[in-house]
C-alpha cells in the first residue's frame, strides 16, 4: 500500500510540478517497470542456474491490457482532477469492482466485515470530501476507468503461480500499448528531467516491485487469503498513506479531519481483515 500511495505522490508531483505530459510519463513508467523486472528475472535465473523460466507463469495479454489502461487513465485523469476527488473515484471504482466480483463468486461477508467496510469507506469520504469541487467529466471517467482496470488486474493476480514472472510478463506486454499511445500523442509530448526521474522511480520501484508484492499477497497459494472484498478494503488505506506522505514530505499540516479519517479507515480495514483471518 505504501508503494501504491507513492505512485500517486510521484504522478501528481510529475504532472503538477514539472512539464512532462501524461503519455510520456506513462510510457517511461511502464518501460522502467518492464526493464527493472526483466533484470530481476535475469538475475534470478542466473542464480538458479536456469537459462529460461516457466513461460506459462509469465503473465498474459489481458492482465497487461488492464495494467496499461490503469496506468494511462490514472496519469491522464490527474491532469484535471484534484487529489481528493481522484482518490475517491479511483478507490471507489476498485472497491466496487472487487467486492461485486467476490460476491458473484460466492464470497460471503460477516456482519462485522460489512461494518468494517462501511466504516472504512466513510473514513475515506471524510478524508477527501471537504476539499472536493465539481469534477471535470472527462477526468472522472478516466479515473473511474483506471479503478475498474486496477480491480481487474488485482483479481487476475489471484491465479499467478509466480508473482515476479507474472508481473514481469505483464509489464513487458504493456510496453507496446504505451508506445502506441506515445506515438499518437507525440505532437503534445513534453520532456522534463525531473518528470522523467519521477516516472522512472514510479515504474521501476513503486510499480514494478510494488506490484510483485501485491501479486504475492493476492496469490491463492498464500496461507491466509484476503479475498476480493478484503483486498479491495485494504486498498482504501492508500489515500490515508498518500495524505501522510504529503505531511511528511511536502510539509502539509496535520489536521483533526486527517486524524479522525485515518483512524476510521485503518480501523475499518482491521475489522475486515481480522474477521477474515478468523473464518
Amino acid at each position: 500500500m505504501i508503494a501504491f500511495a507513492s505512485n500517486s505522490l510521484l504522478c501528481r508531483a510529475a504532472l503538477k510540478q514539472t512539464s512532462i505530459d501524461a503519455a510520456t510519463f506513462t510510457f517511461i513508467r511502464i518501460f522502467s517497470g518492464a526493464a527493472a523486472l526483466w533484470l530481476i528475472m535475469k538475475m534470478r535465473n542466473a542464480s538458479a542456474g536456469a537459462a529460461v523460466y516457466d513461460r506459462r507463469s509469465e503473465g498474459n495479454w489481458l492482465s497487461a491490457a488492464a495494467l496499461f489502461v490503469y496506468a494511462a487513465a490514472f496519469s491522464f485523469a490527474y491532469n484535471t482532477l484534484s487529489a481528493g476527488m481522484g482518490a475517491l473515484l479511483l478507490f471507489g471504482a476498485v472497491q466496487a469492482t472487487m467486492v461485486l466480483w467476490g460476491l458473484r463468486k460466492g464470497e460471503k461477508l460477516q456482519v462485522i466485515q460489512i461494518v468494517g467496510l462501511i466504516v472504512a469507506v466513510s473514513g475515506l469520504v471524510a478524508l477527501v470530501f471537504p476539499g472536493l469541487s465539481a469534477p471535470p467529466f472527462s477526468g472522472s471517467i478516466l479515473m473511474f476507468g483506471a479503478g475498474v482496470a486496477w480491480g481487474i488486474y488485482s483479481l487476475r493476480g489471484q491465479t499467478a503461480s509466480d508473482a515476479i514472472a507474472a508481473t514481469a510478463g505483464n509489464f513487458l506486454r504493456a510496453v507496446p500499448f504505451a508506445v502506441a499511445v506515445g506515438i499518437i500523442m507525440l505532437p503534445w509530448a513534453r520532456f522534463d528531467r525531473a518528470g522523467i526521474g519521477y516516472a522512472v522511480i514510479s515504474g521501476a520501484i513503486t510499480s514494478g516491485l510494488g506490484y510483485v508484492i501485491w501479486y504475492i499477497v493476492l496469490s491463492d497459494s498464500m496461507p491466509v487469503r484476503l479475498g476480493p472484498a478484503g483486498a479491495a478494503t485494504v486498498q482504501l488505506s492508500v489515500p490515508v498513506l498518500a495524505a501522510t506522505g504529503g505531511i511528511l514530505l511536502l510539509g502539509e499540516p496535520i489536521t483533526l479531519r486527517y486524524l479522525v479519517a485515518s483512524i476510521a479507515v485503518l480501523g475499518g480495514i482491521a475489522l475486515v481483515v481480522i474477521e477474515k483471518n478468523h473464518e
